[in-house]
């Protein structure tokens, strides 16, 4: 499990991890020794682990974010949810279609309520850019008490629908929260580029700590990637006539001397 970080400009690093380790296995103490797991270690549902991972970067006073979004697996968690509630985060959550929710006072399903809404109820925006250009969806959004109900409907097939729920501490924009559940695909790109460029799936480990150690090691390798690809070279300084070389080749050496050297540390 993963948690990784979006910024407006659209750059994004892995910032923690958590391994799931199956319930199944603290019923086998051979096993979880043999796997070295950690004997204080007790077993956690993956919202459990999830919240570990929210609760350390809101606790970051050098890490500033808006919201928090994630799949299903999690916004079906009322806990969790309710967790995010009390730290103030904001937060964009996908849930199931036969998600119960109560409206006006009748407890009903996610899909069933947007079923229910006329065609004028339904806006165009983009979730954001993708491979082949923005990426345009029909969205519609129910208020709830504390919070708003939110569907994203495909063009081509309006079969296709995903729900959300939401919460923020204010008043939110419906292309808000549009941009924040479009958002969500980021961690996608981040599994991609971190398999491609410093060998995140580029292991055999069996153990506990040796895979915490290649992960980490793997998340640090991609985060200095990304800041040097953030930040622009600085121009190259004038010689002593005033002309200014052009060392553009030589940086890109550099750099590609400095994604294989990651690639090798973290293999």
């Amino acid at each position: 499990m993963f948690c990784s970080y979006v910024n407006p400009d659209r750059a994004r690093v892995p910032i923690d991890r958590e391994l799931y380790v199956p319930g199944s296995w603290f019923t086998d103490p051979d096993r979880l020794a043999d796997a070295g797991v950690p004997d204080a270690a007790v077993f956690a549902t993956k919202p459990e682990l999830a919240w570990r991972m929210i609760e350390r970067a809101a606790d970051d006073p050098l890490l500033v974010f808006g919201w928090v979004t994630g799949d299903e697996a999690y916004g079906d968690n009322t806990a969790l949810r309710a967790r995010c509630r009390a730290r103030g985060l904001n937060h964009v959550f996908a849930v199931s279609c036969d998600h119960p929710v109560v409206l006006s006072r009748t407890k009903t399903r996610v899909d069933h309520a947007f079923a229910a809404l006329e065609d004028g109820a339904w806006q165009r925006y983009s979730a954001g850019p993708g491979a082949k250009g923005q990426r345009y969806y029909d969205w519609a959004w129910i208020g709830l008490d504390g919070g708003w109900l939110l569907a994203r409907r495909s063009i081509s097939a309006p079969s296709e629908v995903a729900y959300y729920r939401c919460w923020a501490t204010g008043p939110v924009a419906l292309p808000e929260l549009v941009r924040v559940a479009g958002a969500r695909w980021s961690v996608e790109e981040v599994f991609q580029a971190t398999k491609n460029e410093v060998g995140l799936d580029h292991y055999q480990v069996r153990r506990h700590t040796a895979w915490y150690r290649h992960i980490t090691l793997a998340m640090v390798a991609h985060a200095h990637l990304a800041f040097l690809a953030a930040d622009p070279p600085p121009s190259p300084p004038p010689d002593l006539h005033g002309h200014h070389h052009d060392h553009g080749e030589e940086r890109d050496e550099l750099a590609t001397q400095g994604a294989s050297t990651a690639r090798t540390i973290a293999q």
